[in-house]
């Protein structure tokens, strides 16, 4: 019997796939803390509803429990609560008003919408401010107005009071061992030089490099130059950065490095770590080429930069520019959101589903219809994944935690049972979060019926509800916020690769072109890099949606890949030259940045990628051949037939 009707498609499989991520002990133990506390404390004082408040809102702060930094932990956890504070409040003011309601929350939905199109802070403070104004609206409150409020944001610092606890013993740790991460990704890069794994292992070092340059900068941004480790963290950044230039020459060479080399850069990277300073002895092999010369010097100035105590803030230059003043960066973006095209598109596309389930929920009777909206929320979030993605791994994770809940639920009674059961259930959701959208789901279904229990007391009656209420709820998600919005995959993404094919030719210009200024090549580089990496998470997302979108994204995918070479073989060329090989002609580099520039030009205008034909040629042993030979190669992908 044939078995090909029995394969699930690709698209399915990717959504299914768990990710790899390390538990993160101590979030699993702050959860646990957070979240049982306050039940313990709402039932020794015979006010459990209060408890289940202040744990919802320590649910809030265990999802927002991200970031390794102590400063970053404070903007992930605190902002967020406020306007979590500001929509809880909105909701309780117009619950039970009908079409005021639904007016108002709708209100709370483009704004949300809109503001969550600012950044990663941004877009869950967005995300919170419209889910309790949806359970403001939905669920009756116990206590004053001004209570609920107060309960669900003190249950949120809770999460962050313990995440503070060991900030001064811990200070700096967090963002040395970033630094010290992407050592150890540039030596695992240089370990796959002339190999299969090399595509992947450069792509991690272009994560962890702005991970690190975001922790590092957003931390200088307050102190304005003036800590030395910071300083100093920031140095060790910016020397790794020739390293990183390096390993593209030694790649295209076709020739493993000696493993010396990538241990010297762990060496480095376990010196950076644990802060030692003074000498540090290198065993590297005599350099014979100008690649070997380009790695050895590479690696001893950052020996050098990693063994100094002392750096001067005067002489770094911030790879990815200096952040603004705060103020600064507030009224930017507050002009931003005001003004673009996107962030109203967006909140225009949440707002309609929201009103469309709040209208939906007030003409036909529908218990817990708080859900519906809810879902919405959740789902409709682009910024943290493909729509449709998570539409399907939310209705399978919610049939997942109904499972969990309907144990608990039906074979636990309510009252101090709740607080073990609480500390099993709430340590998942760290676990599990990492993994995916489906098994977060999962994890948090059962955590958010056990709490709406306690407030409601409705027992097994709240399952069969909140299954249809998140169907419903994904039904309209894809209908209303997916499907009605032609905004092509093209739009999202190929405008967005035919602009890093401009930089690139302006990257290749800059590289050869004149005298520019290294500091200002070395920012160009990083934000091109970066801009690559987006790209590439964007076409990944695109490839969990089913066809036509996810089989034009694999259509595509060669050309990312393609265009990440064609930057990596520009900066080996820069290597090489700078290292004693002859420069290419300003003829040669012209037909390079031409080229690109065409490419750029044919993909805005192509729905589908067709054979393009490109003449490039020039004098043999040029630096540029590799680069040639690149872009030849980017211009001949051709689209499936």
């Amino acid at each position: 019997m044939s078995r090909i009707g029995l394969t699930p498609p690709d698209w399915l499989v990717r959504n299914l796939q768990a990710q790899q991520a390390p538990v993160n002990r101590a979030a699993v133990a702050r959860a646990a803390v957070a979240m049982s506390l306050p039940l313990a404390v709402g039932l020794a004082v015979d006010q459990a509803a209060y408890g289940a408040l202040a744990s919802m809102g320590a649910l809030s702060g265990v999802i927002g429990d991200t970031a390794d930094a102590y400063r970053m932990r404070i903007l992930n956890i605190a902002i967020p609560q406020l306007f979590g504070a500001v929509g809880i409040t909105l909701g309780s003011l117009v619950y039970g008003q009908g079409w005021t309601a639904v007016c108002a929350v709708t209100a709370v939905a483009l704004v949300s919408g809109m503001i969550s199109t600012i950044g990663a802070v941004a877009s869950v403070s967005g995300l919170l401010l419209l889910l309790n104004s949806v359970v403001g609206a939905g669920l009756p409150m116990p206590g004053d107005w001004w209570l609920a409020p107060l309960l669900m944001t003190g249950g949120g610092l809770l999460v962050l009071l313990l995440a503070l606890l060991a900030w001064p013993l811990r200070s700096g740790v967090p963002e040395r061992a970033a630094v010290a991460a992407t050592y150890r990704t540039v030596a695992d890069l240089m370990a796959a030089c002339g190999r299969a794994e090399y595509d992947e292992a450069r792509h991690a070092v272009t994560q962890s490099l702005n991970q690190s340059y975001d922790l590092v900068l957003a931390r200088r941004a307050r102190h304005h130059g003036r800590s030395p480790e910071l300083t100093r963290l920031l140095a060790q950044l910016n020397a790794i950065t020739p390293v990183v230039e390096a390993v593209p020459a030694a790649h295209l060479s076709g020739q493993p490095l000696a493993p010396e080399i990538p241990d010297t850069v762990r060496h480095l990277a376990r010196a950076v770590e644990t802060g030692c300073t003074g000498p540090i002895g290198l065993k590297l092999p005599v350099p014979v080429s100008e690649t070997s010369r380009a790695v050895d010097h590479a690696l001893r100035h950052a020996a050098e930069v990693v063994a100094v105590p002392d750096v001067d803030p005067r002489g770094i230059d911030d790879r990815l520019g200096r952040p603004a003043a705060l103020g600064v960066r507030a009224a930017r973006a507050a002009r931003n959101v005001a003004l673009s095209a996107a962030s109203w598109r967006y909140g225009l596309r949440l707002a309609l589903c929201i009103g469309l389930a709040q209208a939906l929920v007030s003409i036909v009777p529908v218990p817990r219809s708080y859900w519906v909206a809810l879902t919405i929320t959740f789902v409709l979030k682009p910024d943290f994944g493909s729509v449709f993605s998570r539409a399907l791994l939310r209705a399978l994770g919610t049939v997942a935690g109904l499972v969990v809940a309907a144990a608990v639920l039906s074979q636990v009674p309510r009252g101090w049972w709740d607080v073990p059961v609480m500390l099993l259930l709430a340590p998942l959701i760290p676990v599990l979060t990492p993994r995916g959208y489906g098994y977060q789901t999962a994890a948090i279904t059962p955590v958010i019926l056990l709490l709406s229990d306690i407030l409601n007391h409705q027992g097994t009656a709240l399952l069969m509800p909140r299954l249809l209420d998140s169907l419903m709820g994904c039904a309209i998600a894809l209908v209303a916020g997916y499907l009605l919005w032609p905004e092509s995959w093209h739009t999202r993404v190929g405008d967005r690769l035919a602009d890093a094919v401009a930089d690139t030719a302006a990257y290749v210009e800059g590289a050869f072109g004149g005298d520019g200024e290294p500091a200002a090549r070395a920012r160009m580089r990083r934000r091109l890099y970066r801009d690559l990496s987006v790209i590439r998470t964007e076409f990944q997302r695109a490839l969990t949606e089913p066809p036509p979108m996810g089989r034009r994204a694999a259509a595509w995918w060669p050309l990312v890949v393609a265009v990440e070479r064609i930057v990596d073989a520009t900066t080996a060329a820069r290597v090489r030259v700078r290292h004693g090989a002859p420069p290419p002609s300003s003829a040669e580099v012209g037909q390079v940045t031409l080229q690109l520039r065409e490419l750029a030009d044919g993909l805005r205008e192509a729905e589908t990628l067709y054979e393009v034909r490109t003449d490039l040629t020039g004098p043999a042993g040029s630096v540029l051949e590799p680069v040639r030979q690149e872009v030849a190669a980017a211009r001949a992908i051709t689209s499936p037939r």
